[in-house]
C-alpha cells in the first residue's frame, strides 16, 4: 500500500488507554492485553492525586470510571469544579490520596455499548505511572518487543492554578526509569501548548500538540486548533514538537482527505490521529455495519483507510485490529 503523503516514520499502534475495547479503561490488566494484541505503545492519561502521584484516568472526575459512589465513606467529597471552563460533578482525584485511591476499584466508562466489559467491574486498582513503566519494562524484557508509554497531561493549566503542577512530576519519573532522550519509547502528549514549550526545555523526549476539529487549548496559547493546522501553523507547531495528534475526522472531508497529513508530513511532523474504535457509534457513516450503535462496524477498513494517506501512527481501542492493519503495512499486503 503506497500512501498518499510518504510516511516519515514507520506505523505505531497506540493502545489509547490500553485495550479499553475489551477492559476498563485505564487499568493494568487492559494494558497487559494491548500488549498481547500487538500494541507497540500504551496510553495512559495522567492526573495527580492529592499527595501528588501521577495515576492513570482520562479525566480526573473519577465518578464514572470507579466506583467511589459506592464507597459511603466518600460521599462528602462529592463536589462540583469548573475544570477548562466546563462544570462537573463527581469525585476528584485531586483530593483523594494515593493510598485512597487504592481502595477503589476500576469500572466499564462505555456500559452501553461495551456490556461485556462490565463483567470486569470491580476487579482491577487505579494504576500509577511508576506500575505503568514498570509493565513496559517487564514486558519488553518478556516479549522482545519494546513497549513504549504514550502519556498524555491531562489539564496541565488546571492543575498548576491548584497546587498540582504534573509537567515536572512526569519528566522525572521518565529520568527516573532512564528515558530522558529522541530514542526514548515515550511520547508525551498535550491538548494544550504552553506545557508542551515548557516540557520542550525540559526534556529530549518526543512530543506530540494534540488537536481536535474544534475549539482550541485550553490554554488560550493559540486561538484555534483550526489556526494550527494551517501550513504556518504547523511550521509553528514543529518548533517544538514531534507530531501531532488530530482528530481522526480531521483527516476527511466527508470521504475525500484532507491535506492535514501531507501538510503536517512538509512541516516534518508525524501524523497520530485518534481514536479508532469499532462501535458503529464512533464510526464514520460510510464505516457504519447495521444500525445498531453498539454493533461493530468496519474498524479495519477506517484504520486502512487512514494508513492509505500516510499515518505514522494511530490510537485505537482495539489494538489487535490496529496490529493487524500495522502488519498488512510491513507486509506490504493490502
Amino acid at each position: 500500500m503506497t500512501p498518499a503523503s510518504p510516511r516519515l516514520s514507520p506505523p505505531i499502534v497506540i493502545a489509547h488507554r490500553g485495550a479499553s475495547g475489551l477492559r476498563p479503561e485505564h487499568t493494568l490488566a487492559g494494558y497487559a492485553l494491548a500488549i498481547d494484541q500487538g500494541a507497540d505503545f500504551i496510553e495512559p492519561d495522567l492526573v495527580p492525586t492529592k499527595d501528588d502521584v501521577l495515576v492513570a484516568r482520562h479525566e480526573n472526575n473519577i465518578a464514572e470510571t470507579t466506583n467511589v459512589a459506592d464507597h459511603p465513606e466518600f460521599a462528602a467529597r462529592k463536589t462540583t469544579k469548573t475544570i477548562d471552563g466546563q462544570a462537573a460533578t463527581g469525585w476528584f482525584v485531586e483530593d483523594f490520596t494515593l493510598a485512597e485511591l487504592k481502595t477503589l476499584r476500576a469500572k466499564e466508562r462505555l456500559p452501553k455499548l461495551r456490556p461485556a466489559n462490565t463483567a470486569y467491574d470491580g476487579q482491577f486498582e487505579i494504576p500509577t505511572l511508576a506500575e505503568i513503566i514498570a509493565l513496559a519494562k517487564r514486558r519488553s524484557k518478556d516479549t522482545g518487543r519494546t513497549i513504549g508509554i504514550y502519556p498524555e497531561t491531562k489539564h496541565p493549566t488546571y492543575f498548576a492554578s491548584i497546587g498540582h503542577p504534573t509537567d515536572a512530576k512526569l519528566v522525572a519519573e521518565l529520568r527516573a526509569a532512564g528515558w530522558d532522550s529522541a530514542k526514548a519509547p515515550v511520547f508525551i502528549q498535550s491538548f494544550e501548548v504552553a506545557n508542551l514549550r515548557r516540557l520542550h526545555t525540559m526534556t529530549k523526549v518526543r512530543l506530540i500538540q494534540l488537536m481536535d476539529g474544534e475549539g482550541g487549548p485550553a490554554d488560550r496559547a493559540q486561538p484555534s486548533y483550526k489556526a494550527m493546522i494551517t501550513p504556518e501553523g504547523l511550521k509553528a507547531v514543529a518548533a517544538y514538537a514531534y507530531g501531532i495528534g488530530p482528530n481522526k475526522g480531521m483527516l476527511w472531508a466527508d470521504a475525500t482527505p484532507t491535506t492535514l497529513v501531507a501538510d503536517a508530513h512538509a512541516a516534518g511532523l508525524r501524523v497520530h490521529p485518534w481514536t479508532y474504535r469499532a462501535e458503529n457509534y464512533f464510526e464514520p457513516d460510510r464505516f457504519r455495519r447495521g444500525s445498531d450503535p453498539a454493533t461493530h462496524g468496519d474498524i479495519a477498513g477506517e484504520i486502512d483507510a487512514g494508513l492509505a494517506q500516510g499515518i505514522d501512527g494511530f490510537f485505537t481501542d482495539y489494538p489487535l485490529y490496529g496490529a493487524q492493519a500495522r502488519d498488512r503495512v510491513r507486509t506490504g499486503v493490502k
